[in-house]
């Protein structure tokens, strides 16, 4: 158990000290939420009325709203970014090195997972507490109890970032990859507009949206952060975060670049 624990314990001091030296993902991670939040919201206010929906008992404006879909927003780029990281590590040979541990793969890929999660969970937090200065406050409590709700979404976002970054086989390749799944991932979903106004436009877009994966991540947080509980999307959540990982553990081939080179 001991062995586990100082492995563990060495993969997240890998990340955090990755994060640290790496300013300016920290900021990057946060400039565009706030971008939505102080900019693109103040224009949608006025357009965009917010009606009564759960789990809010009044209306709301529409910079209370986003803010779930903008904290979600942080653990999907980070998702993506974490798996950067994998196909750079698997680049360098780094990640062989880490797979030479007598520990089994599937502990090892999930510490990385749960390493990166952590981190996310910093970045999400830190925007939430500008977002509170900025005056949109959700109760304190839902704040804590949002965490368990933020962290499984976050490892469900670094699993799938994990299972694709098993496809992409260099590092020029990512961007484009990344940019097809992040787009259509965050604005097809309920982060930016409640489903009814995605009905009232478009039956198709509306079914495409509820079936989003994204979509019940930021329902999930959204119902956490005001202290109401959302069975269907924890069901869905916890379902795709163990599939996820259990395809990208099964898929997970550390020679990819080394077969590269030698062809």
């Amino acid at each position: 158990m001991n062995a586990y624990w100082q492995c563990f314990s060495g993969i997240v001091l890998r990340e955090w000290l990755r994060f640290v030296l790496q300013r300016t993902r920290f900021l990057s991670a946060l400039v565009r939420p706030l971008l939505w939040l102080l900019v693109f919201a103040a224009g949608f206010r006025a357009a965009l009325g917010i009606a009564i929906i759960e789990p809010y008992d009044t209306y709301i404006p529409y910079e209370v709203y986003i803010i779930p879909g903008l904290a979600c927003m942080i653990l999907l780029f980070n998702g993506m970014q974490g798996s950067l990281s994998m196909v750079y590590d698997r680049e360098m040979g780094s990640m062989r090195v880490l797979l030479t541990s007598p520990l089994p793969r599937t502990f090892l890929l999930c510490s990385k997972l749960l390493a990166t999660s952590l981190i996310s969970l910093l970045q999400v937090y830190a925007f939430l507490a500008i977002a509170w200065v900025y005056g949109v406050q959700p109760p304190a409590m839902g704040l804590l109890i949002a965490l368990p709700a933020l962290l499984l979404v976050a490892l469900m976002l670094s699993a799938l970032g994990l299972l694709l970054s098993n496809a992409i086989r260099q590092l020029e390749n990512f961007a484009g990859v990344m940019n097809f799944v992040i787009f259509p991932l965050f604005f097809l979903s309920s982060a930016l507009y409640p489903l009814w106004k995605m009905r009232e436009s478009s039956e198709w877009l509306y079914w495409l949206c509820a079936l989003n994966p994204f979509t019940h991540a930021v329902e999930l947080v959204r119902f956490a952060l005001y202290e109401r509980f959302n069975p269907l999307a924890l069901a869905v959540c916890m379902g795709l975060t163990l599939l996820f990982a259990l395809l990208a553990v099964l898929t997970f081939n550390p020679q990819h670049a080394a077969l590269r080179k030698t062809s």
